[in-house]
């Protein structure tokens, strides 16, 4: 896979950030308003740089791993929004279904997280 260089691999770990901070914060009643905000952008840099990063090889395997990591990326995005029908009441997600997405999202980015750098050294 073509590494990120410094700013690419700095702006993911800052969208990172922020989707953790954007996860947590609904826990506080008084901060809640915010996530949906903090959660979104974070989401927007995290899956964008995650697609940035491009595998230009043969390998079947890690083919299929990156559909599934840019799927858990697309899908933070989604909940991202799905934050925001919830705290507007918007539409059918006015609870908090958001929380499904971001499960789903979680165990495909952890996931490939883990195997993409197994297989690639698997591979060498």
């Amino acid at each position: 896979m073509k590494p990120l260089n410094k700013i690419q691999n700095f702006i993911l770990q800052i969208g990172g950030i922020l989707l953790l901070i954007g996860a947590v914060l609904p826990l506080y009643a008084d901060l809640a308003s915010y996530a949906p905000y903090i959660f979104t952008i974070g989401a927007v840099m995290f899956a964008t740089m995650q697609m940035m990063n491009k595998y230009e090889g043969d390998n079947v395997t890690i083919r299929r791993l990156r559909r599934q990591q840019i799927l858990g990326g697309i899908l933070l995005i989604v909940t991202g929004a799905m934050m925001f029908a919830s705290l507007f009441q918007i539409g059918p997600f006015v609870k908090d279904e958001w929380k499904i997405a971001l499960a789903i999202a979680t165990v495909l980015e952890v996931y490939t997280s883990f195997r993409i750098p197994a297989v690639l050294n698997k591979e060498k």
